[in-house]
This record gives structure tokens, C-alpha cells and sequence, in this order.
């Protein structure tokens, strides 16, 4: 495996899981891996679990993380081709990727949408163009469509604690926010639940869909009250508009997830990524209480990085 950008098989899947649960009973035990190597962590936006976990990870193994704040830090980048570079922009990607393609053994990379240029976005540009450019094995820290490490943490989550000799129920509901908020962990989520065989269901209110392309396989229901009936998992994101692209499609307040939203699914434990905007999104009688398992998700981010890294290594 070179790149790390998307759920690519459920073997593969399997694999990382295992490798993860594995390192999370021993974090340390292949602290020589990556003896002699750096992994440069380059971030084009906001970080808190992504940046920490991944350096921690990588540490665990023996690998020396070097962390790039391109966005504050680097020089403005240029990301078109044949671009006349007389405006704001310092150095063409295609530089800069290469340069960092020899400094680094493995590039994470961290790019968000623009969520104004649809069809950029759905391509990736700007992720892309540090894969096209760096020659060197890539990991995604969350792109334009995309956030692969979240959602492996995501999916470790869930098979250290289902238990069920069925497939376990597991619901991705929209929440309200104040910002348009991008697609990228909602469709990874989807592209891994049902990628790892989760009876996946998906509730939004109409008019806010992600795209068909992540969801395809997952039951849509536009009654949130009947999605998370007898849920085992409750996934919470907001997610802004995709045919109305970029934009706040809608404000409800009701879709904000409360113990009186899960009174017919007593089991249920509930998810998110975070950052979480509380009492908007989730209520605190949701996080605080005894479903909650995001902290859980948090620290599995180090372990589904750590096991991403060890197999990139070889």
C-alpha cells in the first residue's frame, strides 16, 4: 500500500483493524519500524486530533514526525497548471511537492474544500496535486472529499465494542451548525460502513443528501426518529448542501441528537468526529452521559494512524 486516500477493500480494512487493535495493547512494540525515516505532516488547515495523534503515532514507531503549517507557515502556493505566477501566490505546487517528496519517506497531507468550485472539490485538486508531485507514499489527513484515518478509528471503534452475532445498526444523522461545513467525514464514514458491511442508514432533512457515489448501499430515511429506532451506533455530522453546493441548506434545531431522540433505541452509543459545537450539534446529556464513545474515537485516532504508517513501511 503507497497511499493512504480511501477505503480500498474490506480486506485491506480487516487488516488495518486488526494491526490497530494490536498496537493499542502495545503501542510501542515496533518502536524500531521506523528507525531513520521522517513522515512530514503538512497542514493547509486547522488540526487538533489529526496533528497529534499522527505525530504520536508516528513516534511510536520510531519515526521522526516533522510538522508544516502550510498555511501560516509556507510560502503561498500556486496549484494551476501554466499558471502566469504574477499574483499572490510564492511557489508552484509542483516545487514545493517535490521538494518535500525528498526530504520526506511518507507525506500526510491535510487539505480542505474550497466548498465554492464543486467540480475541484469532487476531484481533489489540491490533494492530488501533492500525490501527483512528491513521488513518495501519501496518507490522507482529511481532503476536499475525504477523511480515511477518521473513519478506520471510526470503524476500530465499533468492533471493539459490538458484540452482536448480527450486523450491528448503525446511523449517520445530520446535525444543525452555524457554518457550511464540509462533506468530507460523512462521506468517508459511509464509504467505510458499508465498505466493512455495516447495515448502514443515513438520515438528513430533504434537500441536504451527500453525494450518491459514498452512499450508495446505505438505507435513506428522511424521518430521523424512525432511522435511529433500534440503533446500535449513532453517528452525528453536519454536513452543508450538495446539489446547493457549499451552502447552509438547513438551520432545524430538532435534528440536534437528545436522550429523547433515543428512546427507542436504548443501546445506542453515540459517535463524532469532533471538534463538536455542544448543546448545536449534541446535547451534553448526550456526551456526558454513558452512550457517548467519542473519547474512545479520539484516542483510536493514534492506533488507526499507527497501524496506516506500519503497513505504508512494510
Amino acid at each position: 500500500m503507497k497511499y493512504f486516500t480511501k477505503f480500498e477493500s474490506k480486506s485491506v480494512a480487516d487488516q488495518l483493524i486488526e494491526k490497530a487493535l494490536f498496537y493499542k495493547t502495545n503501542p510501542r512494540i515496533d518502536h524500531t519500524v521506523g528507525t531513520g525515516k521522517r513522515i512530514g505532516c503538512i497542514f493547509l488547515n486547522p488540526s487538533l486530533r489529526t496533528r497529534a495523534s499522527t505525530q504520536i503515532a508516528a513516534l511510536n514507531l520510531g519515526m521522526e514526525p516533522i510538522v508544516l503549517n502550510m498555511d501560516k507557515e509556507g510560502w503561498a502556493l500556486e496549484m494551476k497548471e501554466g499558471a502566469v505566477m504574477n499574483k499572490g501566490t510564492v511557489e508552484h505546487i509542483k516545487d514545493a511537492a517535490a521538494v518535500l517528496g525528498t526530504y520526506f519517506d511518507i507525506l500526510a497531507i491535510r487539505a480542505f474544500p474550497s466548498l465554492t468550485n464543486k467540480q475541484e472539490d469532487m476531484e481533489d485538486f489540491i490533494f492530488n496535486q501533492f500525490v501527483k508531485y512528491s513521488s513518495v507514499p501519501v496518507i490522507s489527513l482529511e481532503s476536499a472529499v475525504r477523511h480515511p484515518l477518521q473513519s478506520l478509528a471510526d470503524m476500530l471503534t465499533i468492533q471493539e465494542l459490538w458484540k452482536g452475532a448480527k450486523k450491528p445498526k448503525v446511523v449517520l444523522t445530520w446535525a444543525p451548525h452555524i457554518k457550511a461545513i464540509p462533506h468530507a467525514v460523512a462521506n468517508s464514514f459511509a464509504e467505510w460502513a458499508i465498505g466493512c458491511g455495516h447495515d448502514l442508514t443515513i438520515t438528513h432533512p430533504e434537500h441536504n443528501h451527500l453525494d450518491d457515489n459514498f452512499t450508495r448501499g446505505a438505507k435513506i430515511e428522511l424521518d430521523q426518529q424512525k432511522a435511529l429506532e433500534n440503533a446500535d451506533f449513532v453517528y452525528v455530522k453536519n454536513w452543508s448542501g450538495f446539489n446547493d453546493y457549499g451552502k447552509i441548506v438547513n438551520t432545524d434545531s430538532s435534528w440536534m441528537l437528545t436522550e429523547k431522540h433515543l428512546k427507542h433505541a436504548k443501546n445506542a452509543k453515540v459517535m463524532h468526529c469532533l471538534p463538536v459545537r455542544r448543546n448545536l450539534e449534541l446535547s451534553d446529556e448526550i456526551l456526558d452521559g454513558k452512550r457517548s464513545i467519542v473519547q474512545r474515537q479520539a484516542e483510536n485516532r493514534i492506533y488507526a494512524a499507527q497501524s496506516v504508517i506500519s503497513h505504508i513501511l512494510g
